[in-house]
This record gives C-alpha cells, structure tokens and sequence, in this order.
C-alpha cells in the first residue's frame, strides 16, 4: 500500500468522522393525521423516526394546516414529540389562542436549547410523534385532522459516535505503521530478487 493511498484513505475516514457529527434537520411532511383524544388515546396518529441512539433535539420549526370539527377547538389540537417512552420531549398547541373549531394555518419555530427545553431521545435513537387533543369530544371522530404541512426538527447526533482526537491519532499512527512495514516488505523482496 503507497503511503499516498494511506493519507487519502486516513483523510477520507476523518471527513467521514466529523461530517457525521452535523446531522441534516429532519423534514416531516404532514398529511391527513388524526386527533382522536388525549395523549395516549388510541387512534391518534403516532410517527416514529428512528434518528440515531442519544440524538439530542434542539429546535423544532413548523408550517401547517390544521382542522378541528365542532364542537372541537383549535386550541385543543395538540402534539407531542418525544422519545420513545414519553419521558422526555416537548407538547405544543400551535393554535393556542383560538377558541373555536374550523380550519386555520399555522406556523413557528421554537429554539429548544435557549428555552431550556432541549432533550436526548434514548438508547433506541427513537424520536416519537403524537397527535392529540386536550380534551375528547366523544360525539365526533376523530376530533381533529392535521391537514398537510412540514415540521422540522433540528438535532445533533451522540457525539461518542466520533472518535476522540487521541484515539484518531493512535489509529492514523497505526495506519502509517502498516504501511511502513508494508513498503520495508516490498524492498526487500525487490532487492531479494
């Protein structure tokens, strides 16, 4: 192995390392969820994003088109985006202030870190997603529909997946090692023959 193959390969795998360090924001296009009842209740439309084992959720932006049916509100329809056992993460209504049903437009975006509201999703890297309501109007199902629309979510992956600059050095001089003995072996049989 040239030494000039070992530096782009070394080169190569540290640009890997530290590009995977900065996660692209996660885009979900809404369409057609369901609010059927209080957190938890089944029916809710629930959506599971597998992101990476300890990523770390700090932001949230939204755009979205929402409908609560009467005698639904739209302060009612809420979401809930957390791990995946529901203890840690961050509920929200976007349509807070409006106490009545129809259909309306929504859209934000919340900093989590400088909110210190920031989270980890567990070891299984699962980010969840409920639609729910605050409160059940058992005459009507579902209670609420989240139309169409996007939610991103900012993250950043579990910096432990990236080798320590003392560990990468051990590595590229282990590497080098390799191939210094891999050149001294090619002398030799040269000269040899």
């Amino acid at each position: 192995m040239s030494l000039t193959v070992l530096k782009k390969a070394l080169l190569g795998s540290l640009f890997f390392a530290c590009s995977s360090l900065f996660a692209a924001p996660l885009v979900i296009n809404i369409d057609n969820a369901a609010s059927y009842g209080e957190f938890g209740q089944e029916g809710n439309t629930v959506l599971t994003y597998d992101i990476g084992a300890n990523s770390y959720i700090t932001g949230i932006s939204y755009d979205l088109n929402v409908t609560a049916y009467n005698p639904s509100w739209l302060m009612e329809l809420g979401l809930a985006i957390t791990n995946s056992k529901t203890s840690e993460g961050v509920y929200f209504n976007p349509g807070i202030t409006d106490w009545y049903p129809g259909t309306a437009v929504y859209s934000g975006a919340a900093d989590l870190e400088a909110l210190d509201l920031a989270f980890y999703v567990g070891n299984d890297g699962i980010l969840r997603l409920e639609f729910y309501e605050d409160f059940d109007d058992m005459f009507i199902s579902p209670d609420g529909r989240w139309n169409f629309g996007t939610i991103t979510i900012d993250y950043t992956p579990q910096a432990a997946a990236v080798p320590e600059p003392a560990t990468a050095l051990l590595l590229g001089g282990g590497a080098m090692l390799m191939g210094f003995a891999g050149r001294r072996r090619a002398r030799k049989a040269t000269v040899a023959a």
